[in-house]
């Protein structure tokens, strides 16, 4: 036993449906399309959302909203996570590439520091934004908030 000589088990593989190969083929003739309309034609291709003439869905449900063009996308990080990596690795000084080595940012985001959870340590914190709670947190033990 080798690989030239390895085949599909018996009955499990099917021939191919050869259609328009003549009557005594059985799929002669409308080459299994059925009698005239659109879809027999060749170069057919039903559009995206077709629902055969009734109204679509995307045109039944009302528009509404908008996206703001000017919205700038934070990654928020809690001071809570600053606590754990304060803890956890003995760093002092957090910046965007500390961030990014233990996974809580990525290389393109905007960093937002939150303020949801307790800080003991003194730190040093670089970052795009700081909410107002995470600030004072950061400041109450001393450490610096620098905003890029």
């Amino acid at each position: 036993m080798d690989l030239s000589n390895l085949t599909p088990a018996k009955g499990s593989v099917k021939d191919k449906k050869r259609i328009g190969r003549g009557q005594g083929s059985g799929y002669g003739g409308t080459s299994t399309k059925g009698h005239k309309g659109q879809q027999s034609r060749s170069g057919y291709k039903r559009r995206v959302g077709f629902e055969g003439g009734q109204m679509p869905l995307f045109r039944r449900v009302p528009k509404f909203g908008f996206k703001n063009i000017n919205r700038i996308e934070y990654q928020g990080v809690n001071i809570s996570s600053l606590q754990k990596l304060a803890e956890t690795f003995k760093v002092s000084e957090i910046n965007r590439q500390v961030l990014m080595e233990h996974g809580l940012a990525s290389k393109n985001d905007l960093i937002k520091i939150l303020g949801n959870g307790e800080l003991k340590a003194k730190l040093e914190v670089t970052a795009h934004a700081f909410s107002k709670s995470a600030k004072e947190a950061i400041e109450a033990q001393g450490g610096t908030a620098i905003k890029i």
